[in-house]
């Protein structure tokens, strides 16, 4: 049985949250940013908060301010955030209201999430992916409760959500790994102004039932006896069986849908007459007198909360505002890796192809970091990587930490945030660059913002290897370039190796980067197949060699005298555009310069106007389709910067624009850039 204490608790707190949503709606012009309120959800929110332990990760959405009220968080504290104030706890000023992240020792651990709805399925259902992965080698990073208890996590999700297909993906895996997750799910039967009967054909505890494994509960949620019953039931059973819970519970809409999507924009009289028959606030009032609460002591409870909510919102509208000056602080968490170490080329050492040179960096990684694990498509025991970019992993280092994944880029991205979370640093692949764009959500939305907007709580530590570019017939679903798409996304680092030396020393960097890094492997240069491709190969570095992420090398100098009589110029590439670049240069006789950028973002720029006004002369390549490319954005920079240095303009050469790369390789050579059609620019902007 409940025990009085708990429900004099939780009302205490609901006529908070009643009182928070009547003073927010009173100051309409001073509450001014978008907001959500509890209204209406309380008795669900508070009855869960109340279970959740501080070794326990929580993910709650938008409307889950009771939630954050239950696990200790003060009014004050909520309120900077909702006025977007500089002592904001959690984003300080970036991030809207009832957006928590929170990484304590009192308190469940809150990641960083956005307001893409439904999206935190995926990275916290990567947080019970990592618990589990901790318990079964025995980590110490697993963080166990005062009495031993195991940590679950917790998944807050709206019933309107659960039609996203991330959602499916998230509950594929958990139900796939059996993993200590609870999906709670709250039916308020609105998704914005659209109703359940529009947009679902079940709700979310019917959808549950076709994921075979998947343990399902369903309850009144505004009623709080029955929902602290539910979910203490629940939690238990997780802590002890490790299993994944669904939980739906039928709660009504007490206000707006935000403060900028009012009730009577949408919502008839009569719909808002039958949800105010379900307030969890009066249920609970009912509840304590039946259980002899004297009705003085809840009227004074009543009087406390709109005393203490006045006094919170009056002090949280004189807090400060946000400095600026701080504006750019947290785009990145610091790296150690800021010079190059190790031997490159080692006395006596074999020369190894670029797929030889990631699988080795991978391999010394896992020898010496118990963290790293990988997964993908077809990386495991079996393939390998379609590539065989990971042959001999499994067997060396266990199916646990090498493991294949379904087809489910999202999910593979996504689930990073999570595993980094615990304490992991996960390398994940997805197989080809056509494939990453279903991950785009996760890598824009939850990845590149999660350090910035969680103001560096929690960077997210991973490795996303893409193998990308065109040959051979790959055709237009197997050969593309995205890092245009990539170097859009703020907040991720990108590099772009064009030999194995590079390959080896910038995954280890990467590794050790607390940042998200993608890296893209041209599948041509794999295995130096592809003609004048040789270079690509190199002797084998060092174990401990490593490349700083944002540092360029020139791969071929150009002769004094012709730097010096202002007859030489200068190609900035990488990748293939190397190859070509290098090829290209033979008939020049010493007057071209090839820079092989390394590293896209960060970008060393400092090198590149260094060798732009050394020269005067610039020749941008990519394989990329050319127009509103990369390499046409640092021409633009190049241009800007090194102006009055220039001899010529800026040239860039990339791919045809067309849509994709074509099957038939007589039409995949014509969209292609090559050495000859690099001749061919060289030649003009050397007559220039």
């Amino acid at each position: 049985m409940i025990d009085v204490p708990i429900m004099l608790k939780a009302y205490r707190l609901m006529c908070r949250a009643k009182a928070m949503d009547e003073i927010y709606e009173a100051n309409r012009n001073i509450c001014k940013y978008v907001h959500s309120t509890s209204r209406g959800h309380e008795a669900i929110q508070l009855a869960t908060a109340f279970q959740l332990q501080p070794q326990d990760f929580v993910s709650p959405y938008y409307r889950d301010e009771s939630i954050l009220l239950g696990l200790g968080f003060s009014p004050y504290e909520l309120m900077l955030q909702l006025l977007a104030k500089g002592d904001d706890p959690f984003t300080g000023g970036r991030e809207y209201y009832s957006h928590p992240n929170y990484r304590g020792a009192d308190k469940p651990t809150i990641i960083h999430q956005s307001s893409a709805t439904g999206m935190q399925a995926i990275p916290t259902t990567g947080i019970a992916q990592g618990i589990q992965y901790l318990e079964e080698v025995r980590s110490p990073l697993l963080k166990k409760g005062s009495s031993g208890e195991l940590p679950v996590a917790l998944c807050s999700l709206g019933d309107a959500s659960v039609t996203e297909g991330e959602v499916s993906e998230a509950f594929q895996f958990a139900v796939l790994k059996q993993l200590p997750i609870i999906y709670l799910v709250q039916d308020n039967d609105w998704g914005i102004s659209v109703t359940a009967e529009e947009a679902r054909a079940m709700n979310a505890y019917e959808f549950a039932a076709g994921f075979k494994g998947m343990n399902r509960m369903q309850v009144d949620g505004s009623d709080f006896v029955a929902s602290y019953e539910m979910m203490k039931e629940v939690f238990d059973l997780v802590r002890k069986e490790r299993k994944p819970y669904l939980v739906h519970a039928a709660v009504p809409l007490l206000s707006h849908h935000t403060s900028g999507v009012r009730k009577e924009f949408y919502r008839s009289k009569e719909d808002w007459e039958e949800h105010l028959k379900k307030d969890p606030l009066p249920k609970l009032r009912k509840a304590l007198l039946e259980k002899g609460v004297d009705e003085q002591e809840i009227e004074l409870i009543e009087k406390g909360a709109v005393s203490c909510i006045a006094n919170g919102f009056e002090k949280a509208v004189q807090a400060a505002e946000p400095d600026p000056a701080y504006i750019e602080d947290h785009i990145f968490s610091f790296t150690p890796v800021i010079e190059e170490k190790g031997e490159r080329s080692p006395r006596g050492g074999k020369k190894i192809i670029m797929v030889d040179a990631a699988l080795y960096a991978i391999r010394e990684i896992m020898e010496d970091h118990s963290e790293a694990i990988l997964y993908g498509q077809d990386v495991g025991r079996r393939l390998g990587g379609v590539f065989r970019e990971t042959a001999t992993l499994a067997e060396l280092f266990g199916d646990h930490r090498v493991f294949n994944t379904a087809i489910q880029e999202a999910y593979i991205i996504g689930s990073t945030v999570g595993m980094s979370a615990v304490g992991l640093k996960p390398i994940v692949e997805v197989q080809f660059g056509d494939y990453i764009f279903p991950g785009l959500n996760q890598l824009a939305s939850e990845i590149s913002k999660s350090c910035y907007l969680s103001c560096g709580k929690f960077p997210v530590s991973m490795v996303l290897r893409v193998p990308v570019g065109a040959y051979g017939g790959g055709g237009p679903y197997h050969s593309g370039c995205v890092e245009t798409t990539l170097l859009s996304i703020k907040g991720i680092k990108v590099v772009y190796p064009s030999n194995a030396a590079d390959m080896k020393g910038l995954m280890k960097a990467a590794f050790f980067d607390p940042n998200p890094v993608v890296i893209l492997e041209h599948k041509g240069l794999y295995w130096s197949k592809v003609p004048l491709t040789e270079d690509a190969k190199t002797i084998e570095p060092s174990k401990d060699y490593i490349i700083p992420l944002g540092k360029g090398n020139v791969v071929l100098y150009a002769v004094n005298e012709a730097v010096d009589h202002g007859e030489s110029c200068l190609v900035i590439t990488y990748g293939m555009g190397v190859h070509w670049a290098k090829t290209s240069a033979r008939e020049f006789n010493g007057r071209i310069e090839v820079l092989d950028l390394r590293s896209l973002f960060p970008l060393d720029e400092e090198l590149i106007y260094e060798r732009v006004k050394l020269h005067g002369k610039c020749l941008v390549l990519t394989e990329e389709q050319q127009n509103n490319s990369f390499a046409e954005s640092l021409a633009g920079r190049i241009s800007k910067n090194c102006f009055q240095f220039l001899d010529a303009p800026v040239e860039v050469l990339g791919a045809l624009n067309i849509p994709a790369v074509p099957m038939n390789m007589t039409l995949e050579n014509a969209m292609l850039p090559n050495a000859e059609k690099v001749s061919e620019v060289l030649r003009k902007l050397l007559d220039y």
